[in-house]
């Protein structure tokens, strides 16, 4: 028995390790910009060694890494690609695409005909939103196309951006387009849908997995709103209207302890404790707001009590905020970025921005404290880096670059 024991501690710690290893989905891991196995330098080099560039296609996909294989989506012509690259050597693994032509709305145009949704690796499998809302699952090893959702007649006003998050056997993505979608949750092996819930469009932001008083839920903004919804069913639970300038919410939630973080555009940064009470249901209560700091489509990460972001006011601005209290701790100068971003390793944020940076500094609750900066790209960054061990994969406009120190 104790062999057995010691031997099932030791796969869970290798499995463990195995997924932190990786960055396999938006923002990482748990999704909330947080690389537990990035291993910081004892000193900072002078300059980043380039491992490999390659050209790969338009599109702001931020790239998911699983074992050695880079995943990318992005466009090439009016076909959406989605490609396996070798993370020592940046040698093409394998590729499929699709037709996907797409007409920007002239608002957006400076964002390019995307794809703008990050690849979702789980179980052998990768999960591909494209900007007219296709939704795919190929094979890992072979690329082989498993199943395959057609686009809505009418995708969001300024294209897909949600990235799917995987739940156990379902994939869930928030299907649909302006004023008629559907928050679904699909069998990860065929594609047969589970459940769905059509309150509202979808926006921009990606979906979260969260458990509060032993339910867990899916947490998103939609169009309108912040919602959370049975992860079983898909029965709505609770929601919080939330409004910004032309329904652009875009901010994935975060959750820090038993309180829901999320802001918006023109918006407050706030915080609310999600409840269920005996005979009322469930309610999301207002637990503090803060009227400094102001989120648009850069999401925030959490190291300790400390919430770290990039709000836009001044033309971006780093900031810190106290996540019990809401109390603003520091604000950095402005005209910093007009998107990054956040990720804590250790006691550091890697603050990539569309300013092809990298930024180091510390994750210091009471002071912004910059420690290096590099250049990371030939042009903007608007997807997010994936970082594994010592390396960092970064996609700027049009290539796939890999970093080491």
């Amino acid at each position: 028995m104790r062999i057995s024991l010691a031997f099932s501690v030791m796969l869970s710690v290798l499995s463990v390790a195995t997924l932190r290893a990786d960055w396999p989905q938006w923002r990482g891991p748990a999704r909330d910009g947080v690389a537990a196995d990035f291993t910081p330098p004892a000193t900072w080099p002078a300059q980043l060694t380039r491992k490999w560039r390659i050209p790969v296609g338009a599109g702001h996909a931020s790239p998911a890494v699983a074992g050695t294989r880079v995943i990318l989506h992005s466009r090439q012509g009016t076909r959406e690609i989605i490609a396996a690259y070798d993370l020592n050597s940046g040698k093409l693994l394998w590729q499929d695409g699709v037709e996907a032509p797409y007409t920007m709305n002239p608002a957006a145009r400076g964002h390019g005909l995307g794809p703008k949704s990050t690849p979702t690796i789980a179980d052998g499998r990768v999960f591909t939103f494209g900007i007219s809302g296709i939704f795919s699952a190929h094979d890992l090893n072979t690329g082989t196309l498993l199943w395959r959702k057609p686009a809505p007649p009418t995708p969001p006003e300024f294209g897909t951006a949600s990235s799917p998050v995987v739940d156990g056997a379902n994939v869930i993505a928030y299907l649909g387009g302006q004023n008629a979608g559907a928050l679904t949750a699909m069998d990860a092996a065929t594609g047969a849908v589970k459940w769905q819930w059509t309150g509202d469009g979808p926006g921009y932001a990606s979906p979260m997995i969260a458990t509060f008083a032993g339910v867990k839920q899916v947490i998103t903004q939609s169009q309108n709103k912040v919602v959370g919804v049975d992860a079983t069913s898909g029965r709505l639970l609770w929601e919080m209207p939330i409004k910004t300038p032309y329904e652009q919410n875009s901010v994935t939630p975060l959750i820090a302890g038993d309180r829901l973080l999320y802001a918006g555009l023109d918006n407050p940064t706030i915080a609310v404790r999600v409840v269920a009470s005996p005979g009322k249901g469930w309610t999301a209560q207002p637990q503090w707001r803060n009227e400094q700091v102001s989120m648009y489509m850069s999401s925030p990460a959490i190291s300790g009590t400390t919430l770290f972001g990039l709000s836009t006011k001044n033309r971006g601005q780093f900031f810190a905020i106290d996540a019990a209290t809401g109390n603003t701790l520091w604000l950095s100068k402005g005209r910093e970025a007009e998107n990054a971003s956040i990720v804590r390793a250790g006691d550091y944020l890697l603050l990539s921005t569309t300013n092809s940076e990298l930024i180091v500094a510390r994750a210091n609750p009471v002071a912004y404290q910059e420690v290096k900066r590099y250049v990371v790209a030939a042009s903007a960054m608007w997807a997010h880096p994936a970082f594994t061990g010592r390396t960092i994969i970064v996609k700027d406009v049009d290539t796939l670059t890999a970093w080491t120190f």
